[in-house]
């Protein structure tokens, strides 16, 4: 009965351990995510500590890798100290992983006042020319949120830009797709997107934050399975006489 226990935790065991290679493609390719939309916004959002969370579930996924092999290799060859040093690493791996989390929850709850005084500063610089990089980041959030201004569209009536342009216009990103023939201009508000952007960029960092949050308590519940099992593995290999037995290939007189 002990041998069966043992032999399903070890299969158990196996297991977790391709699904840490799995989950360390996963945490990597989350962490990079959030550095490529960070790279789109990072406009309106100049802490830079924010993608702290996303480096450290980066160097998580990479060390899964590591921990995976440890963890087959020890499994496999009944290694008591093998199996003690997995273990070890992944209590420190999962506290690293608790501390993504409280990081993330700190990082998430700053975004709104960051954005807030960020885009005010971007807005004002908009230059309406494609090189600067402000007015570039301006158009794409716009376009891609499909929003027009801080709050909402008259917002471009308080910019350096709308009173230097005296069209009464503006941005043609601010134009709905779906208007065709817009030139942004205030005359005809039904053809802008109604919409400020700030409530959205704020909405969309927060969004970004969630998915390395969520990433780390999904792979922290697995690796506290993972622990379970090698201890599982650890008491009974040194308590059970039948799987000393096995191990050292001897037989009962």
């Amino acid at each position: 009965m002990g041998q069966c226990g043992i032999t399903s935790s070890k299969t158990v065991l196996v297991f977790l351990n391709l699904i840490f290679w799995g989950a360390a493609g996963i945490l990597c390719y989350v962490g990079a995510y959030v550095f490529i939309t960070y790279d789109d916004y990072d406009h309106f959002f100049e802490d830079v500590y924010t993608l702290i969370p996303a480096v450290v579930i980066i160097a998580v996924g990479a060390l899964l890798f590591i921990i995976g092999l440890i963890g087959c290799c020890a499994t496999i060859r009944e290694s008591r100290c093998g199996l003690a040093t997995f273990v070890i690493i992944l209590l420190l791996v999962f506290v690293t992983e608790v501390v993504v989390v409280v990081l993330g929850y700190v990082y998430r709850a700053k975004v709104e006042n960051e954005v807030d005084r960020s885009i005010q500063k971007v807005y004002k610089t908009y230059n309406g020319t494609n090189p600067d990089a402000a007015s570039r980041a301006i158009d794409y959030v716009q376009r891609q949120l499909h929003c027009c201004g801080i709050h909402n569209y008259s917002d471009w009536e308080n910019t350096d830009w709308f009173k230097e342009t005296k069209n009464q216009s503006v941005p043609l990103s601010c134009c709905r797709e779906t208007v065709s023939n817009c030139n942004g201009s205030l005359a005809n508000p039904s053809d802008l997107y109604a919409e400020g952007c700030e409530a959205l960029v704020v909405k969309k960092l927060q969004e970004i934050m969630m998915h390395v949050i969520w990433a780390a308590l999904a792979f922290a519940a697995i690796q506290l399975l993972g622990m379970l099992c090698a201890c599982i593995v650890l008491c009974r290999r040194s308590r059970d006489p039948a799987y000393e037995l096995l191990i050292t290939g001897g037989t009962y007189a």
